[in-house]
């Protein structure tokens, strides 16, 4: 029998018992589903973790001098934390000579954070996130305006009253009207707005949009930190070999600074964003260790359930075999039939999971922060797992039925 023949036999015989086949493929749609929808989410959140996140909070080649860690993944002892606590601040001399001993081209800005409410007239936006920051802060982050200009140096190194808006809250508060040039108040500090930066959108549901922006050394000072004390040094390099180079030359200031023997620790932090990656890559290697146990559950229940079919087709068929075998259908062309219908079955299976898969990573995408990104491999994987399953699953019963005697099979009732 050729082989299309058997593929056109085959789909007839679905065609004809929809809801036996519907049974069948059951197993196989569910593990392909799966199987398509979690490697797209996958392949999307190691995109989104290493374009958007870390890129958005910060940055390529680009690392923190800090206190301790700024982003804490996995689980901190207490131990930990009340060493970190106890470590000393980073201070403006700290900062300086430290921005003062690169031997290779770097952006650095200080950096204080702490939240505040932003005043407008009536208007006012709660919880804000209240940045002091050098000039060079906004080429570091790699940010463009929307409207107006980053401050200047003169205006950093005075402390003048200006301040630059993230998009949403400057929308929030003029609501369209422009804003350059107009009068904010941070704890009844007034500030004139000079700039506000393009929208960044957001990082897993989280607005990047609502900040105020303002000289390191103007009057937000007094609140972000104690006197003299920064948040953080942040240091951008061109390369990734300048970024080395760079991290190894601010630790080295910063051990002679703090008088740090060789056998002693570091009472400090270099954090880029090797350490969030890090993290996240561990758990996704651990998702993808679990994944292909899980589809094969769903992939054996479900050739589990083609076999019990295809046994339950030659049973019900036993007549018609034993007149095929009669009219000189050899064993093979037995067999062939019921392997490319099993085969058939789970590839059917496979490809209404495969437009399933496909949509509900389409669905999470539209209706949540989760990206997706389709892997062309998965695809082509899952149709391979899905004829796989069907030719081991028939294999017994197109055997089973390939052996049946001819005359007895033809007395069968």
């Amino acid at each position: 029998m050729p082989f299309r023949e058997a593929i056109r036999l085959a789909l007839q015989v679905i065609w004809s018992q929809k809801m036996k086949s519907s049974f069948s493929v059951i197993g196989v749609f569910i593990g392909v589903t799966f199987l398509i929808a979690v490697v797209s989410i996958l392949q999307g959140m190691n995109a989104y973790m290493t374009e958007r996140f870390a890129g958005a909070l910060l940055g390529v080649n680009t690392f923190q001098l800090r206190r301790y860690p700024n982003f804490q993944v996995g689980d901190i002892s207490r131990e930990t934390w009340r060493e970190w606590r106890r470590r000393p601040r980073i201070m403006y001399d700290d900062a300086d000579a430290v921005a003062a001993s690169f031997s290779v081209p770097v952006l650095t800005s200080w950096s204080s954070v702490n939240r505040a409410d932003v005043v407008y007239g009536g208007s006012v936006v709660r919880d804000i996130e209240i940045v002091g920051a050098g000039e060079q802060y906004f080429d570091l982050k790699g940010w463009q305006f929307e409207h107006g200009r980053p401050f200047s140096p003169q205006e950093a190194r005075v402390g003048a009253t200006v301040v630059v808006l993230g998009y949403e809250l400057a929308d929030r508060l003029f609501e369209g009207a422009d804003p350059i040039g107009r009068e904010v108040k941070i704890r009844n500090m007034p500030y004139r707005v000079i700039g506000v930066v393009e929208s960044q959108g957001n990082v897993f549901g989280i607005s990047l949009d609502k900040f105020a922006i303002a000289p390191a050394l103007s009057p937000v000072k007094r609140f972000v930190n104690p006197p003299r004390v920064v948040d953080e040094l942040l240091v951008k390099a061109e390369t990734a070999a300048d970024l080395e180079t760079a991290m190894l030359e601010a630790e080295a200031v910063m051990r002679s600074r703090r008088g740090l023997r060789p056998t002693e620790e570091n009472n400090f932090t270099l954090e880029t964003s090797e350490a969030v990656l890090d993290f996240w890559g561990k758990i996704n290697s651990v998702l993808m260790m679990a994944l292909p146990g899980l589809v094969t559950i769903s992939l054996v229940v479900g050739g589990i359930v083609i076999m019990n079919i295809m046994l339950m087709a030659v049973a019900e068929r036993t007549r018609e075999i034993g007149i095929r075998k009669s009219l000189g259908a050899r064993r093979r062309d037995i067999m062939r039939q019921f392997l490319v219908e099993s085969a058939t079955l789970a590839t059917v299976g496979a490809g209404i999971g495969i437009g399933t898969g496909l949509g509900l990573a389409g669905l999470i995408t539209a209706t949540t922060f989760l990206p997706a990104r389709v892997a062309p491999w998965s695809i082509v994987l899952a149709v391979f797992l899905g004829a796989g399953v069907g030719i081991a699953a028939g294999l017994y019963p197109a055997s089973r039925a390939a052996r049946l005697d001819p005359v007895e099979a033809i007395r069968h009732e």
